[in-house]
């Protein structure tokens, strides 16, 4: 399962970091809804609120459905059928969607069949390992790179920067029976994890590359059945372990994804790849003097090897697709 996420940028430079090109290849970043609602974290639990990309026919619904907007949602999807007035009354938890269940389980069908996909982004999530004194905490996100900028086909530089992690998730949108603010709320799906993961059993899905990422977020053009065969596990990343510092939810600084050694004390080490991981991540908050975008970390994954094959969900997907067809509903509008 994925319970715990980082997502260290500021509002501005998250934006950037999101930058894509719509259907007619022009350069574009999306736009922020209720950017004043954003929260810059290195320790973000459910219930606590997360940004996510989705199509901006969403929400408006004459608008081109490549066409994207950051929003800040809260982390557990309240379906929106949910007939109580306080959504903290639900009876099941609903952080987490496993792909092998979302096309059967009322809560993430419906969204999921009326186009309600989403990207949710972070720097990474943390993981933890059952080990003999506990449980030791790890750092799991994509490979890095050192090119922090490339110039694009019309002059326009792009932002390279730390490459955030893309989960494809779930959103719907709640509105209280008594009346009140609309509450939009996601799940992440989650799939068999990939070999190097496996002493996690489940890991987010995750949609790596610009290809992917456009077919989750493109419902009017991209139907249901054509989207989820995007669900699979990756073996795309890279993860080192971190201090128990990250246990609680509360610590919410740049310790809790630095990387220790395994073996001596749990606690943050003063190593060159420790203060250039912490430097780059103190670095890219807005607030911050001082911006050195291209300070990259650069780790060497721990890996960790189960001998317990576990059966992947795809042939689950599969059936049921072959049973369901696409809603009309599903078509794109004209």
């Amino acid at each position: 399962m994925c319970g715990r996420t980082a997502c260290s940028l500021g509002a501005e430079l998250l934006r950037r970091a999101c930058a894509y090109r719509d259907r007619r290849g022009r350069q574009r970043q999306p736009e922020w809804v209720r950017e004043e609602r954003y929260r810059p974290s290195y320790n973000k639990g459910p219930q606590s609120s997360s940004p996510v990309l989705l199509s901006r026919k969403h929400l408006q619904q004459d608008a081109d459905s490549s066409e994207r907007v950051l929003m800040d949602m809260r982390w557990g999807l309240v379906p929106s059928w949910f007939k109580e007035n306080d959504p903290s009354k639900m009876q099941f938890k609903t952080s987490n969607c496993r792909s092998d269940t979302m096309l059967s389980k009322f809560s993430y069908k419906g969204p999921l069949l009326k186009g309600k996909r989403c990207v949710v982004l972070a720097d990474g999530f943390y993981e933890w390992q059952q080990c003999g004194g506990g449980k030791q905490p790890y750092f799991i996100y994509f490979p890095q790179s050192k090119d922090d900028q490339a110039e694009g086909e019309d002059g326009d530089k792009e932002r390279k920067g730390w490459r955030l992690l893309t989960m494809a998730g779930i959103f719907d949108c709640w509105e209280p029976p008594a009346g009140g603010e609309a509450l939009y709320t996601y799940t992440i799906i989650t799939v068999d994890a990939s070999k190097d993961l496996s002493f996690i059993h489940h890991m987010p899905a995750i949609l790596d590359g610009e290809e992917a990422i456009r077919k989750w977020l493109d419902f009017a053009e991209v139907p249901t059945q054509e989207a989820v065969k995007l669900i699979q596990p990756t073996e795309n990343i890279v993860f080192h372990p971190v201090s128990t510092f990250v246990n609680s939810v509360r610590n919410d600084t740049p310790e809790c994804l630095a990387p220790i050694e395994l073996g001596a004390k749990k606690e943050v080490k003063a190593t060159a790849s420790s203060k250039m991981m912490l430097g780059w991540l103190k670095n890219s908050q807005e607030a911050s003097p001082k911006k050195k975008e291209n300070e990259l970390p650069r780790w060497t994954s721990q890996f960790i090897h189960s001998p317990s094959p576990k059966k992947s969900s795809a042939d689950i997907l599969q059936q049921w697709l072959g049973k369901e067809g696409e809603p009309a509903a599903k078509k794109r509008k004209v």
